[in-house]
């Protein structure tokens, strides 16, 4: 089933009286931390805010710049925003998924069992003639208990693992990956054995996610067909997701290394590869 939801069908959802409507959830996020002015510029009506580096992440160090959040933390932050054990989600950013991408795969861990990404944002959601909003906006509070490891995580060996026995895919882009530049993280390169499939392969220009046919087409490039078992990283594990989105819309489920690069690198035995 797809995870996408396009925003005439949200539309639709919201407007529909006859059952409880979707926990809309506004997770718009750079990483220079703009997340709480984008919000507060625009967003859907009565969608709460859920900052990625504050509820979606832990702390950066060791684990990396965005490790996987405490759960309780996490939970707090969840019921703030008004989600319940059996809510339906709606993830949404500012336009291209990456941020809501996320936030679908942290819920999923979380144990929420019903969660889908606004496909194209709130961009998206304007050109379809949704209403925008600036108020601030309080739900009442959830009851949704964090069940924390509810889809499969990688850490630095089970990606080194994977590279060597089925397919790593590194989401970063070409030059990060070949190790040529590095603007972020002290060392540059790629986990040995990972496979480049860059995240901006996979969207249109608008941020939306290509079709899965031009999906499919663009991981059996590379090797990646669901006949071996899958991981994803990126540079923090943000970016990962979002590729694990994407596999996901063709029907391949895979791990994310939620360390990724930033934490690959904490280790100076762990091997990097250069070039392509």
């Amino acid at each position: 089933m797809s995870a996408l939801l396009a925003p005439s069908s949200l539309l639709d959802e919201l407007a529909d009286h006859t059952r409880p409507g979707p926990v809309v959830l506004d997770v718009q996020f750079t990483l220079t931390g703009d997340g709480p002015h984008l919000y507060a510029a625009g967003h859907l009506p009565g969608a709460p805010f859920v900052d990625l580096d504050a509820v979606l992440a832990g702390e950066p160090g060791r684990g990396g710049r965005h490790p996987l959040p405490d759960p309780g933390v996490l939970q707090e932050g969840l019921r703030a925003a008004g989600v319940d054990v059996d809510s339906r989600v709606v993830v949404y950013d500012q336009a291209t998924s990456l941020a809501a991408a996320r936030a679908w795969w942290v819920l999923r861990w979380a144990g929420l069992a019903d969660v889908r990404v606004l496909d194209g944002g709130l961009a998206a959601w304007r050109a379809a003639g949704g209403d925008v909003v600036t108020g601030a906006v309080s739900p009442a509070e959830g009851s949704v208990t964090v069940r924390p490891g509810s889809v499969p995580v990688l850490g630095a060996d089970d990606a080194a693992h994977l590279a060597a026995t089925g397919v790593l895919v590194d989401a970063r882009t070409p030059e990060r990956y070949r190790g040529e530049a590095e603007p972020i993280d002290p060392v540059a390169g790629h986990v040995p054995g990972a496979v480049n499939v860059p995240m901006g392969d996979l969207t249109t220009d608008e941020g939306r996610l290509r079709s899965p046919e031009e999906l499919r087409e663009r991981f059996a490039a590379e090797g990646v067909d669901g006949s071996a078992p899958v991981g994803t990283y990126c540079g923090s594990g943000v970016t990962a997701a979002h590729t694990a989105l994407a596999l996901h819309e063709i029907g391949i489920e895979a791990a994310v290394y939620v360390g990724s690069w930033s934490h690959w690198v904490t280790d100076p035995g762990r091997p990097v590869a250069t070039g392509a």
